[in-house]
């Protein structure tokens, strides 16, 4: 394909990434609003149009009065109160109705004009894809919290953040590819392990940060670096068997979270040296500002999470798109063959 027509639909893809980076960020706000069960029903066509009158708030009321959410946390609630959680999710459905526009229409657009050739194509289809499971796993985790307990399973929370990440991930792929068909000789390949491995720990950690958030595990030690008094805090391992403590124990889930944010740093700081070594000082210097960026913020939200949940959660949870962004960009940059130092390159230092 040839690069003017390549740059559009580029364009194009990187608008869509965007419009993900958005819809976690905006989806951090629900969870920490408790917006996100206020919208009780899945309805992708007739939901997109917002209550129009007194009597569809209270239709709408009346749906989400029956829910355990209602029932268990906030039975003093007002109709005034409930369109105050409404609108969070109501925009966190909204940038969701509004991705399927962005990729499908200028995608039909491209396809008729001979854009987008086979391979490309493909591509496409694995990020819609993604986009639909994204999407029944987001009903998925609502569901989990609307049949006997106010609050959505931390499982379910995981596997609808790490697919929203995933299809991002996949989607500026393929848009850094179309800037830059070129190839010229790879990396060493102990260096792109080392790519690897840092980005298998990103998504653990990611793992883990959806975790604390469905347990509200960052709410029972806001201290840094000790974990109150203590390296390793007490309440570790009073769950049976041991191995649930993993998972599902908030003071082992906050404790590992931790643990996981040092190893990325550490690793971080690792290959931003043997890049610059190797002369990639572009990708290398981004991944260290987003990672020192994203270290940083995870402790601003440890530290202030009590006093002002909702703003340093969204933060930290959008800082964790631009340290992925900074991931897929060094990978990119690293594959077998690579063009040059990823398309995202701050000025070398």
């Amino acid at each position: 394909m040839p690069a003017p027509a390549s740059r559009p639909v580029a364009i194009w893809l990187l608008t869509g990434c965007l419009l993900i980076a958005a819809m976690v960020t905006v989806g951090g706000v629900t969870r920490l609003t408790g917006s996100g069960l206020s919208i009780t029903e899945w309805n992708v066509l007739m939901g997109a149009l917002p209550p129009q009158n007194q009597a569809d708030w209270l239709e709408l009321f009346r749906k989400y009065q029956a829910s355990p959410q209602f029932q268990l946390l906030n039975p003093h609630f007002a109709l005034a109160d409930f369109q105050k959680i409404f609108w969070w999710e109501y925009l966190h459905r909204l940038i969701a109705r509004l991705m399927g526009v962005v990729f499908l229409v200028p995608f039909a657009w491209f396809l008729l004009r001979g854009h987008i050739d086979r391979a490309l194509r493909n591509r496409v289809a694995l990020i819609f894809a993604l986009g639909a499971l994204q999407g029944v796993l987001g009903w998925a985790m609502v569901a989990s919290g609307l049949v006997d307990r106010p609050a959505v399973s931390h499982y379910r929370l995981a596997a609808h953040l790490l697919t929203a990440l995933v299809t991002f991930a996949v989607t500026l792929w393929v848009a850094l590819g179309l800037l830059a068909p070129a190839r010229r000789p790879a990396m060493p390949e102990a260096i792109r392990w080392q790519a690897r491995i840092l980005a298998a720990l990103f998504f653990l950690q990611v793992t883990y940060g959806a975790f604390v958030a469905g347990l509200k595990a960052g709410f029972i030690y806001n201290t840094f670096p000790l974990m109150g008094n203590a390296l390793v805090p007490k309440g570790m391992l009073v769950l049976s068997p041991a191995w649930v403590n993993l998972t599902e124990n908030p003071v082992t889930v906050q404790f590992i979270h931790r643990l996981l944010g040092w190893a990325l740093a550490l690793l971080g700081a690792w290959l931003w040296f043997t890049l610059r070594v190797h002369g990639m000082r572009g990708p290398a210097n981004l991944l260290l500002a987003a990672l020192a960026t994203q270290f940083t913020l995870g402790i601003l939200t440890i530290l202030n999470l009590p006093g002002s949940p909702v703003f340093w959660g969204a933060v930290h949870q959008a800082g964790a798109v631009a340290l992925l962004t900074a991931v897929v960009n060094l990978l990119f940059a690293l594959r077998p063959g690579a063009a040059r130092e990823g398309i995202i390159q701050p000025a070398a230092g």
